[in-house]
């Protein structure tokens, strides 16, 4: 199935939306200069349109495998890996010092989004790789970022992040893996991690395993908790994979999607490791990458979203029934609404990479909190809009779309993990409305002051639209306050409609900026008239608080009739 990556939406909403300029005029992000950027952006659409994509479908039809305890991987998938590895897109972000480029998050997070648009079970393996990247950049010692980040840079070698295990998931405290410490420096970690992406490659040289894992002093819950590099081979004194360590696949999980993104089941039995970070601060670290990612796989939703988009967009047009179903008024409406979500959650994605970006270049604690307001916010509005669009996109396509032949079926599937890896979409709400909030509201008060002051300077050139965005702020904003006033158990029984209020009136502020600089402003009154309004019932189910939802007996959930 063709795919066409937008370049040209892309560089608008760098250059016009959000704050990407600002970066050329920093020390550390003078080259990123529109020539570059553009550059980089028509380069990279390319390799996802033209090497990426066309390996997708095999990856859905002949998944990865495991035979005689090696991995497998889908067919092309190798060859397209290494087009990727040796263009350097693995180290758009990089530190120059390891072989990194050393630009933007933001412009590494457009091309991801190419590529993942392209294939995304393919795109996990960089996606993991640059989390653990970043990792080892903060926290890693400079023997160990000597030694592995030049590899993983490179794409000779890929990362991986082990946290699950049966019995923890969200809650990682519960964790049973135990480190003990060699006496040579090294340690020696036991146990067992489920749903690990890219837990074994065949396209990469070395993987390389970051594994929580607890120290026999180490006290309980995350607080003693260690992080560990371990190496699926050990290397040697010239830094070339070597022995084999002391871990395996023990088996690869069958998946609604993502077929050919092998997830592991991995048994580490003494396998040798060396310490990342300090001794029972292991969740540090990992949260580096855990964030990383979570951007990411907002950027995930994004693309599966545009992707699963143009492949309906082209039926509908093609597809005749008393003339193309482009015109009838319902499609229309639905690829509308769907095009106009896919801008709205690509805006929020590139606005939050940007304030992880001017954070980085100036130092400002402000630029930090907009950065951590806006993650749990681009990981769940992106993959939400990657969910509903793959579903719209089925619809659109009609009986056709549930005939696994036209491929609209495997965007649905694939996406639909995105919500729920890195955290699940109801963490990210809880963590808005706790965390995030936890400054007395003093950053999320900031962004909607500047969307307030947005809606103004749009009253000129489109008074209703304006007016509209701004009644939305305002309203979010008493909401904010009110919720401020409650206790953390009634702020998470309503933070996912909460945080898709922040979305909505997110989305409807950069679509307005959007059309006030030369955007589609057709498309911003989809949004704002169509979409924004859902906002108020957003909100409506936030302030509900938690007493009608403790009222219910558990039986009730079961279909029972209690009372």
């Amino acid at each position: 199935m063709a795919y066409t990556a937008p370049v040209e939406q892309i560089e608008f909403i760098l250059n016009e939306v959000v704050s990407f300029p600002q970066l050329a005029g920093t020390e550390i992000f003078a080259e990123a200069t529109p020539e570059t950027v553009s550059a980089i952006l028509s380069e990279a659409g390319k390799l996802a349109s033209e090497v990426i994509a066309p390996v997708n479908r095999a990856g859905d039809l002949t998944p990865a495998r495991l035979e005689n305890g090696k991995l497998r991987s889908s067919p092309g998938y190798a060859e397209a890996f290494r087009a990727l590895a040796e263009g350097g897109w693995i180290g758009v972000s990089a530190n120059p010092e390891y072989g990194g480029m050393g630009l933007p998050q933001a412009l590494n997070m457009a091309v991801m989004e190419m590529v993942a648009s392209g294939c995304l079970a393919l795109q996990l393996n960089p996606l993991l790789t640059q989390g653990q990247i970043e990792a080892l950049e903060h926290h890693g010692s400079e023997e160990l970022k000597a030694l592995y980040l030049p590899k993983l840079i490179s794409g000779e070698w890929s990362g991986t992040m082990n946290l699950t295990e049966p019995q923890a998931g969200s809650d990682v405290g519960a964790l049973t893996s135990k480190a003990e410490r060699a006496g040579d420096g090294t340690y020696r970690v036991t146990g067992q991690k489920i749903f690990i992406t890219w837990g074994d490659s065949d396209v990469t040289e070395n993987v390389c395993h970051l594994v929580l894992a607890r120290l026999p002093d180490g006290g309980a819950g995350t607080r003693g908790i260690s992080l560990f590099m371990v190496p699926k081979f050990i290397p040697d004194e010239a830094g070339n994979p070597g022995v084999a360590n002391d871990l395996r696949v023990v088996s690869l999980e069958h998946k609604l999607g993502i077929h050919g993104s092998p997830t592991c089941v991995m048994s580490f039995e003494g396998a040798k490791g060396w310490l990342v970070g300090e001794e029972h601060k292991g969740m540090a670290a990992m949260f580096t990458m855990m964030n990383a990612a979570r951007l990411g796989v907002g950027v995930q939703g994004v693309a599966q979203a545009e992707a699963a988009l143009q492949a309906a967009t082209s039926y509908a047009a093609e597809r005749v029934q008393m003339g193309p179903i482009i015109r009838h008024p319902d499609v229309r409406r639905m690829l509308a609404e769907s095009r106009a979500e896919v801008f709205a959650a690509r805006s929020i994605c590139l606005a939050c990479a940007t304030a992880l970006d001017m954070a980085r270049a100036t130092g400002s604690e402000e630029w930090a909190a907009r950065a951590a307001l806006l993650t749990p916010i681009a990981k769940a509005y992106g993959t939400d809009v990657g969910i509903r669009v793959a579903d719209t996109a089925v619809q659109i396509h009609g009986g056709m779309g549930y005939i696994e032949e036209t491929g609209a079926a495997q965007y649905l599937r694939d996406v639909r993990i995105t919500a729920i890896y890195e955290g699940t979409n109801g963490i990210q709400a809880m963590d808005l409305v706790g965390r995030k909030l936890a400054d007395g509201g003093t950053a999320a008060m900031t962004l909607l002051d500047e969307i307030l002051d947005g809606a103004k300077a749009a009253q000129a050139s489109e008074p209703e639209l304006a007016h509209q965005v701004w009644q939305a702020a305002e309203t979010l904003r008493e909401a904010t306050l009110e919720l401020l006033e409650r206790d953390l158990p009634e702020r998470f029984s309503g933070a996912v409609p909460y945080l898709s209020a922040f979305a909505r009136v997110l989305g409807a502020a950069y679509h307005a900026l959007a059309a006030m600089r030369g955007g589609n402003a057709a498309l911003a009154r989809v949004y704002i008239t169509r979409i924004l309004p859902h906002y108020a019932g957003d909100l409506a189910a936030a302030r509900a608080g938690l007493a009608d939802l403790e009222a219910l007996d558990d039986a009730v959930f079961a279909g029972q009739m209690a009372g």
